[in-house]
């Protein structure tokens, strides 16, 4: 990790153990969404002083937001979920560090966020494009900085998601719900963050977990001991795998259980 600021200079941080207090903290003072935020402000001023059209700079921005949540869908089920990149060698580390550690130890901040080699550059492919084609290069900046924006929200629910604490906002609550469900019960439903719509437009979404069957592979996304024999770049990485169908702490799921 780079350099690490004033929060992050300590030991390992596991959301379920955190204040709220802590979290906001933790969260402004992480290089990944000071990135983000110092890119926002950047890309932001570019579509302000190169812009001819604000109404089509809004308009760029409000493609990057619309498009965000089946983005993330398509990526979060059927790239990090797939099993495909552990299975080279040029592949398992990103894998590893960008959704299989968050599985293993679903609770561990330093694994909750994207990471930076992976978010900006898919953030990017999303919006520059899109924003170009609407009005230019303001509007390529407009729509980026929607984008950067948007991530950060994205990963403060998700942090939210992972706290110890039930949310009084019902939307919140709900969002967490569905999370936890993805986390601990069954990870092959679920697959938004903030929007469930294309889980439910595609078939994945799932209300309750009584009625469902859980899912074997919910900690492990299916790379079990079998799997790490065959293709062992993640194992070797991870010092081994934790292949039992509980997380390392028991009371971690109940904490996680009763916040839901």
């Amino acid at each position: 990790m780079p350099f690490k600021l004033g929060f992050w200079s300590n030991k390992t941080h596991y959301l379920n153990r955190m204040t709220f207090k802590e979290l906001v903290v933790a969260y402004f003072q992480y290089y990944a969404i000071q990135a983000y935020l110092l890119l926002a402000v950047v890309t932001g001023y570019i579509a302000v002083t190169t812009g001819t059209s604000v109404a089509l700079d809004l308009v760029s921005a409000a493609c990057a937001v619309v498009l965000y949540p089946l983005a993330w869908y398509l990526l979060h089920r059927f790239v990090l979920h797939g099993q495909f990149l552990f299975k080279s060698a040029w592949t398992a580390k990103v894998w590893k560090r960008i959704h299989f550690d968050h599985h293993q130890d679903p609770h561990k901040l330093e694994v909750l966020f994207g990471a930076r080699y992976t978010t900006l550059p898919t953030i990017a492919l999303l919006t520059l494009p899109i924003g170009y084609a609407v009005i230019g290069v303001s509007g390529a900046a407009a729509g980026l900085c929607a984008g950067l924006l948007t991530t950060c929200f994205y990963e403060f629910c998700h942090c939210i998601q992972h706290l110890s604490y039930k949310p009084k906002n019902k939307v919140l609550a709900e969002m967490k719900r569905l999370h936890m469900a993805h986390h601990f019960h069954d990870e092959t439903g679920n697959f938004g963050i903030t929007n469930f719509l294309w889980d439910r437009l595609l078939g994945t979404h799932y209300e309750a977990i009584a009625g469902r069957e859980k899912s074997d592979t919910v900690f492990n996304l299916g790379y079990d001991e079998g799997q790490a024999e065959r293709y062992p770049w993640v194992s070797q990485l991870s010092g081994g795998i934790d292949s039992r169908k509980n997380p390392r702490d028991r009371r971690d799921v109940d904490a996680a259980r009763k916040a839901a």
